[in-house]
């Protein structure tokens, strides 16, 4: 038993470890929502301005004020990416690469996502394993628990872009960790609080509808030392609001810095781009259509449970410990219904270019906790079962990111009539839209995968991820098996 805490603690590290490699194979280029905030990062690093005038003109997602271009993105994102972009180009000027050439410029895309969105997604893995054990699940289960949502589930998409879904997934998991480890009690009381704060917030600063997920996890932060008395619940309130305070004094300073106010971002667009942010309810949001609930959970455009249907397990997971831990279920209940209702509420409800229901993605870190559960209490037959859906919903996300996981919004179906011909047709990295402007990029420098840089082509650049994939799943067979 005295080797278990450093087993588990390698098995954890090498599914992380494997996450991250995954997120990085991809690269998809570019699009409005990543150029977006890639626009912002280089007008911070390049011209040290929060106007993007210089490269709007790659994008449609940007604000006017003023006369001049912002970025209409929450900033969360790319403020962190700020301190490995500039450590980036030093070590370009080092290996004599000018960071502000074209080569430069999209290494630099390529490592921001790497290092903003790629590592925090892959740490979420690590704290989703640790998890999963604490919720009952066998070190099996909760192994199971992170392949699935690393490479079963649109995060694989949502994590090889510069897109803030997986980021503020990762977040709120953060989060929830944190809060849950609260109710361990002892001398950390108030850094875990701190913790929860802070991670709850930079959720809300790297995407505004997050501030609904990351207050009930304020309160479940409370909740889990309440029947302590005054002094335990004075320090948790205490902790969680300087870490929300802290992170509210960045959002709003960046608000008033861009444009003399705290309004968000998306309401100084230009009124002849998305008019209906004008004309829908507030900024695109009215109320849940049930048409559109059905149809980001089971249609074939964009539905969750269509593309990844593993994830029905998770339910059925969280299901199963809802006696056990009661708070814990509702809370990550509460957060993934607000999200799908979130989506459902707005106009734009398919999210233009993208795999899944992409404004429902930061939930499904939270709601990928129940897989490790359902594995582990399910039958020998059911887990046949479960095997046949997790490789299913495997083979439909690679397929989906290695072609492209920008998928069209006016087509019914994307995943067969696009994505299925075109990987066994052996069309990998088809996005030739690059994050840079059109001037600098010409045709060149869309998305591309770590086997296509080795010279593999088609399906064969697949084939250094699936082997990865084999020696983890061997390594850790082998681990689980000593112990």
């Amino acid at each position: 038993m005295a080797s278990r805490p450093a087993a588990t603690w390698k098995l954890a590290s090498l599914l992380g470890l494997a996450s991250f490699l995954s997120f990085i194979y991809f690269y998809e280029g570019g699009g409005w929502n990543q150029n977006s905030r890639f626009d912002l990062l280089r007008a911070i690093i390049e011209r040290h301005t929060l106007q993007i005038d210089a490269y709007h003109t790659n994008t449609e997602d940007k604000a006017h004020f003023r006369g001049h271009y912002y970025s209409d993105k929450a900033p969360g994102l790319v403020f962190l990416a700020v301190p490995f972009a500039l450590a980036a180009r030093v070590g370009m000027r080092v290996v004599g690469v000018d960071p502000e050439s074209v080569r430069g410029e999209y290494a630099l895309s390529y490592i921001a996502t790497a290092f903003a969105v790629a590592i925090p997604t892959a740490l979420a893995g690590v704290c989703l394993f640790f998890l999963a054990l604490r919720f009952g699940g066998t070190e099996t289960g909760a192994a199971f628990a992170v392949v699935m949502m690393s490479i079963g589930t649109p995060i694989l998409a949502y994590a090889s872009l510069l897109w803030a879904h997986a980021l503020v997934g990762a977040c709120l998991l953060f989060a929830f960790a944190a809060a849950l480890k609260l109710g361990d009690g002892g001398p950390a009381e108030f850094w875990w609080a701190l913790a929860a704060g802070l991670a709850a917030g930079w959720a809300t600063v790297t995407e505004y509808p997050a501030v609904v997920a990351s207050a009930l996890l304020a309160v479940f932060a409370l909740v889990q030392v309440w029947p302590r008395g005054n002094a335990a619940r004075w320090r948790v309130c205490l902790g969680v609001g300087l870490g929300a305070a802290l992170c509210a004094f960045v959002l709003f300073s960046y608000l008033l810095a861009a444009f003399g106010g705290l309004r968000p971002s998306y309401s100084y667009y230009d009124p002849n781009s998305f008019s209906f942010m004008q004309q829908q309810g507030y900024m695109g949001l009215t109320y849940p259509h049930p048409d559109r609930l059905l149809k980001i959970l089971f249609g074939c455009s964009r539905g969750l449970f269509f593309a990844s249907p593993v994830l029905f397990a998770a339910v059925v997971g969280w299901w199963m410990v809802r006696k056990q831990f009661r708070s814990a279920a509702i809370v990550s209940g509460a957060i993934v219904v607000y999200y799908f209702l979130f989506n459902a509420s707005f106009y734009w409800w398919k999210a233009g270019l993208a795999f899944g229901p992409r404004y429902a993605g930061p939930c499904i870190p939270l709601l990928s906790l129940g897989l490790g559960v359902a594995w582990t209490r399910a039958p020998r037959g059911w887990r046949w079962v479960l095997i046949a859906v997790a490789s299913w919903s495997v083979f439909v996300t690679v397929m989906v990111v290695s072609t492209s996981s920008q998928l069209a919004m006016q087509d019914n179906c994307p995943i067969a009539h696009s994505s299925w011909p075109a990987f066994w047709s052996g069309q990998m990295a088809m996005n030739r839209e690059s994050m840079l402007l059109a001037s600098e990029a010409g045709r060149g420098y869309g998305a591309f995968n770590l086997g296509k840089l080795l010279g593999l082509r088609g399906i064969a650049s697949l084939i250094p991820f699936v082997a990865m994939w084999g020696m983890v799943g061997w390594i850790g067979r082998r681990w689980v098996r000593e112990q």
